[in-house]
């Protein structure tokens, strides 16, 4: 294959296509988060990974499943656990069977907080793909989109 192999031009045109459609989404949520509840998308995302946590055997998980869950590295994960702490939104303490392994609960004002938030989440996400599905360019991407968790 060529640089200009129409197969890689395609391919290429799917990317920019998907990458366009996940960014405008992004920025809509952002947007719409930070208005209303002074919130970012990767702090409503983080909070929303941990609140899945559970007590008991894998209940919790470990800083690098969170940063995999949140799509950041692990230090940058670390400064945002950090700054929703410095909020009270989370906590950090130690495993009690491993002392070296550090957990992190979200607090009840956090709780609080992200249901507040995932309503706003949710409409601004819908908002968002029905304003791509507008463009023909996007518009696959969004039916595609919307049938990953279709109910059967």
């Amino acid at each position: 294959m060529t640089a200009t192999d129409p197969a890689l031009t395609a391919l290429a045109q799917g990317w920019w296509a998907l990458s366009l459609l996940h960014g405008r989404i992004e920025t809509h949520i952002e947007r719409a988060l930070q208005a209303q509840h002074e919130l970012s998308v990767r702090e409503y995302s983080l909070l929303d990974v941990l609140s899945r946590q559970h007590d008991g055997d894998g209940g919790h998980l470990q800083m690098k499943q969170v940063a995999d869950a949140v799509v950041l590295s692990q230090s940058a994960t670390t400064r945002l656990v950090t700054r929703l702490e410095d909020r009270g939104l989370l906590e950090r303490y130690l495993c009690p069977t491993d002392r070296r392994g550090i957990y992190t609960n979200v607090t009840e004002a956090g709780l609080e907080l992200l249901e507040k938030a995932r309503p706003t989440n949710d409409s601004a996400l819908r908002e968002a793909l029905d304003t791509a599905a507008l463009n023909p360019e996007l518009a696959p991407l969004v039916r595609a989109v919307e049938s990953l968790h279709a109910p059967a």
